[in-house]
Formats: C-alpha cells, structure tokens, sequence
C-alpha cells in the first residue's frame, strides 16, 4: 500500500509540474503576442462591414456594399505609407463611401440608412490565407446597414487583405511587401508564415491567447 502511494504521490507532483510548465509557458506567449499585437495594431486599418440582419438577403446586400467600396478604396489606399495617410485617405472619401453603399442598398430595392465611421472594434483571432491576426481591438472602417443586427464581415483594408489568394494560401508579392514596409521585422514574423502546418499551429495559439486573455480580463 504504501509503494502504491509513493507512486500516486510522484504521480500527480509529476503532473502538477507539467501543469505548472505548461501554464508558465502559456502565461508567456501570452504577454509575448500581447505585446507584440499592441504595437502593430496601431499601423493596421480593418474593414467592418454589418448587415441589417441575418436574413439571406440582408447578407447578400452586405457583401454586395463591402465589394463596391473595397473596389472603390483599393486603388487609393494603394500608395499609403502608412495607417495616418490610410485614415486621412478614407475620411476623405466618407461622402462617396455613404453615397456608394446607398446606390448599391437602392439598386437592390431596399431603403436602409448607412452609418459610416472610422472607430475601433474588437475582431476574433482570424486568418487571411497566409496572415493570421491575434484577436482584440483594431481602427477599422465600419460601416452598418439598417439596424445592423446582422452577422458581420471583416478584413484589413490597409495593408490591403480584403482580396487575396486564398486557393493557393499566400498573400500576393505587393501585399506581403506593404506589411514589411509598416510592421517591424518581430511583429512581420508574428502574424505571416509560409506553410499551410504553421499557419495552423500559430491561428490555434492565437486562439488559446484569446481564451486565457478573455479568462484574465473576466
């Protein structure tokens, strides 16, 4: 009996100290990509597109407002340096992004109202084909059609992710060169990766850092 014990005993401090290494390692990534995320999101400007519903229609309309206004956006937001000429361009331009989305919302036979702004919103841990974004709080372009109760659509409008090669999961040349132009080599090498296993393995340890950071915060 006693031997049995023993063994129980070095059983569970054996795994009391995995726990322990794991939770400290963990705990470390954490801080890690916490840190890093605070940085770079501030040179990030994401697209929030709501709908007025979760209706198939209300959805359809959704993705046909987000299609007009990237197309119109893109080719302006091209030659931004960075995310304060990114945001001057688009506030620019808030006039002919309420004027786009009515035309679009009123081709489709509806009559909801548009509310266009620039604020910051909490986005999910998401993957953009070979980029994969920790989540939390990023500016983004928003944009709420109707009651805008519906499911929601996001990408990074600047650098510019809205539209990217996803059949062959990499990021185009000239889009991969905008990142290394305004994010940093550590915070470059955080978020992209070239394989499809370490795209994988890193969206999962983002997640697992949403979990323990939303846990943390509760």
């Amino acid at each position: 009996m006693n031997k049995i014990r023993i063994r129980l005993i070095i059983l569970v401090l054996s795994l009391i100290g995995v726990i322990s290494l794991m939770t400290l390692t963990i705990n470390g990534e954490v801080k890690n990509i916490n840190s890093l995320s605070e940085n770079y999101k501030d040179k990030l400007i994401r697209f929030h597109v709501i709908a007025n519903s979760d209706s198939d229609e209300d959805q359809e309309l959704k993705l046909k407002v987000r299609d007009a206004v990237i197309e119109y956006l893109q080719p302006k937001l091209s030659k931004s340096k960075n995310i304060s000429q990114s945001e001057e361009i688009i506030k620019n331009e808030y006039d002919q992004i309420e004027k786009i989305s009515e035309n679009i919302i009123k081709e489709n036979g509806y009559t909801y109202d548009i509310k266009v702004g620039i604020e910051y919103s909490n986005f999910p841990t998401k993957q953009y084909s070979s980029v994969v974004l920790p989540a939390g709080e990023y500016k983004a372009l928003k944009i709420v059609i109707g009651e805008g109760t519906g499911k929601n659509w996001w990408c990074v409008m600047f650098p510019p992710l809205c539209f990217i090669d996803e059949e062959n999961g990499v990021i185009d040349k000239a889009t991969d060169e905008k990142l290394k132009e305004v994010l940093t080599e550590e915070e470059y090498n955080l978020i992209t990766h070239k394989t499809k296993e370490e795209v994988s393995r890193v969206e999962v340890k983002f997640k697992i850092a949403e979990i323990i950071d939303s846990i943390l915060k509760n």
